[in-house]
């Protein structure tokens, strides 16, 4: 008789591109979307929840800006018709809410959701396939009045879960400025869609190439480090250099703002005028009116180009009229995001300060939110445009650069540990971890083998426990409870000798009807 196979056991690892997630992390990042959504309905925006499963009708146009759109979703087919997919972003959904409740939804519609988003796409370090986001968007509102205000939240919500004013820049572009200046350049019209995506993903790498890597890619191609070459958009030298004039914008502004910050009251005044002078301040004036007067010049007479600047300038007045200046929010020129995607403001958060990088080079940290206009996006459904625009924060970034910055520990304060002299007094042990949680004070009885005390307080110790409860049945005659501060003990332990360890104060006896409060000022 043949032998049976046994089924092999399973193995004990998440699947590729996927993580767990553990209790400091999960508490760390619940207690930042909580100072998010606070921000959000400061703002008036409403909460939504949709099913992290949409047809794959309706989530469209699969990852913009990624080459194989088909493959960029997880999904299945439910029956010969439909296909269903988890949801890549929390926008695509919003549409499809949007449209299928506009009747019962208030114009213009707030909203902000937050939750998990999934992409089949190859991970990386740091890169994986199930995410957490954090939009708010308002749908049906065409004035540029929605977008700046969806940038003055993204800066409150910045400095909300705490990163300083100092360490992050909102920068705002305008998909209209860059169609203005592919016009320009004579990359305009629908024969020149591939050449555009080959421009605006070169733009987008100025950062990390610099300009004579972007000068590359707008020719004939580059080769990297390791010898992958990367084919270019093959334009002539003349078109190379208008384009670059734009991608490089920001710096000539930078050096624009220092002439004017050098020269005066008097030099600003004369250089933007009486009224300019009055309206905003020297460092507004001196950085948002001179990204202006550039893309002016970068985009000559394209009617598209100058609309795109209008709204610019538009944005800029009434941010400033609400205080947000170019210590948070600037025109950058050099802001390219969703090729196919975005119809009119982008705008980029990025974190300014530095990090050390995997072998201890210095570098910025880079963005944590993005978002834009994306007029269209609804028009699928509905056959009509909808005006729209949001952003969206990266919530696992954003943890990582507190967690760079020192400003969030690696572990959380655990529960107060009532420990198990005799089992025969587990009533009277809850009872005690009763009063703590009517108290509001988080703790647990140890529900492990009691019979080993040492291995009770090394639970304690893996469970970041700030005080173990003790009461044998010598304390329960006598009514009293010894209160162990383990933290307290633990820095003790490291520097003192014997004696003094067994004179320290981390452990005292307290009358049973005094616990709850001599806990909650231990704890305090």
């Amino acid at each position: 008789m043949a032998k049976v196979k046994k089924q092999p056991r399973p193995k004990a690892e998440t699947p590729k591109g996927f993580r767990d997630y553990f209790g400091a992390e999960v508490t760390q990042r619940k207690a930042m979307l909580d100072k998010i959504s606070e921000v959000y309905q400061l703002y008036g925006f409403d909460a939504l929840e949709s099913s992290a499963v949409e047809t794959v009708e309706a989530l469209g146009k699969f990852l913009p800006d990624v080459d194989r759109p088909n493959e960029g979703v997880f999904a299945w087919q439910e029956d010969e018709a439909d296909w269903l997919a988890l949801r890549y972003d929390l926008t695509a959904p919003l549409a499809r809410v949007y449209a299928q409740y506009r009747n019962d939804l208030p114009t213009p519609y707030r909203r902000y959701a937050m939750g998990p988003v999934w992409r089949n796409e190859k991970p990386g370090p740091g890169r994986f396939r199930q995410f957490y986001q954090c939009d708010a968007d308002t749908v049906g509102a065409p004035s540029v009045a929605a977008d700046a205000e969806i940038c003055a939240m993204l800066a409150d919500t910045l400095e909300a879960v705490g990163i300083e004013r100092g360490d992050y820049i909102v920068r705002v572009n305008n998909r209209k400025v860059l169609n203005g200046v592919m016009e320009v350049a004579g990359l305009s019209g629908d024969d020149k869609v591939d050449e555009r995506g080959i421009v605006l993903r070169a733009i987008d790498k100025l950062d990390r190439l610099g300009p004579d890597g972007v000068r590359s890619l707008l020719g004939e191609g580059r080769k990297d480090e390791s010898g992958d070459f990367t084919k270019g958009a093959d334009l002539n030298s003349s078109t190379i250099d208008h384009i670059l004039r734009f991608a490089t914008a920001s710096q000539d502004i930078l050096q624009q703002v220092m002439k004017v910050a050098t020269g005066g009251l008097q030099h600003v005044e004369n250089t933007f005028g009486l009224e300019n002078a009055r309206k905003f301040t020297d460092a507004q004036i001196a950085w948002n009116s001179i990204a202006l007067q550039q893309l002016r010049s970068l985009i000559g007479e394209s009617e598209v180009g100058l609309e795109g600047v209008a709204e610019l300038e538009t944005m800029a007045e009434l941010l400033a009229a609400q205080g947000y200046g170019p210590d948070r929010i600037v025109i950058d020129p050099s802001v390219v995001r969703g090729l196919g995607y975005y119809t009119g403001p982008v705008y980029e958060a990025e974190l300014t300060f530095e990090i050390k990088d995997e072998k201890g080079r210095p570098r910025q940290f880079g963005s944590v939110a993005g978002g834009g206009r994306y007029d269209d996006l609804v028009k699928r459904f509905t056959g009509q445009e909808v005006p729209a625009t949001g952003v969206s924060i990266g919530v696992d970034r954003l943890l990582a650069a507190l967690h760079a910055k020192g400003r969030l520990g690696k572990d959380t304060v655990g529960p107060v540990i009532v420990t198990v002299m005799d089992r025969a007094r587990m009533a009277e042990y809850q009872s005690i971890v009763g009063e703590l949680r009517a108290a509001g004070i988080r703790a647990e009885v140890y529900l492990g083998n009691p019979k080993n005390f040492g291995n009770q307080l090394k639970y304690a110790d893996k469970r970041n426990a700030p005080i173990a409860i003790i009461e044998g049945s010598d304390e329960a005659e006598r009514g009293v409870l010894q209160v162990k501060d383990l933290v307290l003990g633990a820095k003790i332990a490291e520097t003192a000798t014997h004696e003094e360890w067994k004179d320290q104060p981390a452990q005292r006896e307290v009358a049973r009807g005094d616990l709850v409060s001599e806990v909650k000022k231990m704890l305090g």
